[in-house]
């Protein structure tokens, strides 16, 4: 007792494929219990906010939206452009690093709790069909059947159900992308007018659909890197759902009145349970797998068992190899530590890069080729061109003043610039400086953006004149 002797087959094959190389369709048994209800209400919560934030808007733009086509993305009622680059690089830094250290401590908790595939795969999907088709054996026997009026009826039901709920997906997704207004633009106007936005529906319709009617839990296996990557990160003191080979080995099926300890037998009792509700097909007592999505099913199957063999429940548990084979309580190791402070200090810096962002977002360069200009005997004058990216909701009207050195600074066009929210304004500009004022060859400047008298945002560039001899 003690000694964790798995199938030494188990690496060999993936469970949803048979020994002949084709698909084996899993129909994992219907389950219930403590976890199993956590994640259900976790999942409806998550849905709802999925589904509903579309509709949120602040100060007329959407709180979320991630328009990739035109490279304009809105987190929390904030505008991000494509000038935000550093920002971006950050964020994306510590979305890497948070995986990492998730995974490290928790391994693939993510899957099991909040990743979209397993919530609609399981909670909504797997639901509808356990409804219409029944539990595991009902489901197994309807697959062996032949087509009569009873496979037909229910297969169309299913099936028609499923695309109609891959077509709101796919809707609530384009609302993600291109906002709620225009969504509304292409439903509720003539669909000749709109034929990329209503092709781009259909689209992302037949992909959920095949994924959540056919593809299934092959998006986790062979789809996924997430489970690649946790191959690397994760290591014996990692929390995942584990099976406590201690104390349920040696296995044997149960008897009534007999002291399983006293005959060297352990808890597990080979009932099998535990991989008959696994939706990815894997047996966890043969120790954590990359196919393991962390969903509790086995967990809250085993429990059930225990309880009518009247044992401790937890045989199957979130627990690290080490904490199982100490039995020890460890969960904060160096390695998790380290990363933690890593993470600490970027989301520290993203912070600060996030307060100091400008509302608007100034560039002015010289204008390539042009040279110093003679205005006077004493005065010079320089050509540049500016870029003005509005990151804000809201209308502003600018003005550019030049702060360092004195002079004279003379937009050509409208001056204060009108730039409207989320757009882009180009322009010339020219600068003027007394000779006398010049440094070098090179004399730098500090221009001033003002949004009603206020300063929002100062940017330096250099002014071209001739070499200066003091």
């Amino acid at each position: 007792m003690g000694v964790h002797i798995p199938n030494p087959n188990f690496r060999d094959h993936i469970g949803t494929i048979d020994e002949s190389g084709k698909r084996k369709f899993l129909y994992p048994r219907k389950t219930n219990g403590k976890f199993t209800n956590y994640r259900r209400i976790a999942s409806y919560i998550l849905l709802a906010i999925l589904i509903f934030t579309p509709f949120i808007q602040i100060d007329g733009e959407p709180f979320m939206m991630f328009n990739i086509i035109e490279r304009k993305f809105i987190l929390f009622g904030k505008i991000f452009w494509p000038e935000d680059f550093l920002l971006a690089l950050v964020a994306m830094l510590i979305g890497v690093l948070f995986i990492a250290v998730f995974t490290v401590a928790f391994g693939r908790l993510f899957c099991g709790w909040i990743c979209p595939q397993t919530i609609f795969m399981e909670h909504v999907f797997r639901r509808i069909e356990y409804w219409i088709d029944g539990d595991r054996n009902q489901q197994m026997r309807l697959a062996k059947m032949k087509w009569n009026a009873e496979k037909i009826r229910k297969r169309v039901f299913k099936n028609g159900i499923f695309f109609a709920i891959s077509f709101g997906i796919s809707n609530i997704f384009l609302m993600y992308i291109i906002g709620r207004d225009a969504w509304w633009e292409i439903v509720s106007d003539n669909p000749v007018n709109h034929i990329a936005g209503l092709a781009s529906m259909l689209i992302f319709t037949g992909v959920f659909f095949f994924v959540f009617a056919w593809f299934r839990e092959q998006v986790c296996i062979i789809v996924c890197p997430y489970g690649r990557l946790q191959s690397v990160l994760l290591d014996r003191n990692s929390i995942v759902i584990a099976y406590d080979y201690v104390r349920g080995e040696i296995r044997s099926k149960f008897k009534k009145s007999e002291d399983r300890e006293a005959v060297g037998k352990g808890d597990c009792i080979d009932c099998n349970q535990c991989v008959e509700v696994c939706p990815t097909g894997i047996d966890i007592r043969n120790g954590t797998q990359l196919e393991c999505i962390n969903c509790t099913a086995c967990m809250d199957a085993c429990d059930h068992v225990m309880d009518k063999i009247d044992r401790p429940r937890g045989l199957i548990r979130y627990d690290s190899e080490n904490n199982i084979a100490n039995n020890t309580k460890k969960i904060l190791t160096t390695r998790v530590i380290g990363y933690l402070g890593v993470l600490v200090i970027l989301t520290g810096l993203f912070g600060f890069l996030l307060a100091g962002r400008t509302a608007v977002d100034t560039l002015i360069l010289r204008t390539p080729g042009q040279l110093y200009q003679k205005v006077s005997a004493d005065t010079l004058s320089n050509l540049y061109n500016y870029k003005m990216v509005n990151k804000t909701a809201e209308d502003m009207e600018l003005e550019v003043k030049l702060l360092e050195p004195k002079g004279r600074l003379q937009l050509i066009g409208a001056n204060p610039i009108e730039l409207g929210k989320g757009d882009l304004s180009e322009g010339a500009m020219i600068i003027f400086l007394a000779k006398d004022d010049l440094e070098s060859n090179n004399t730098d400047l500090k221009i001033g953006i003002f949004k009603q008298g206020v300063m929002i945002d100062e940017v330096e560039t250099s002014f071209n004149g001739p070499i200066v001899r003091r």
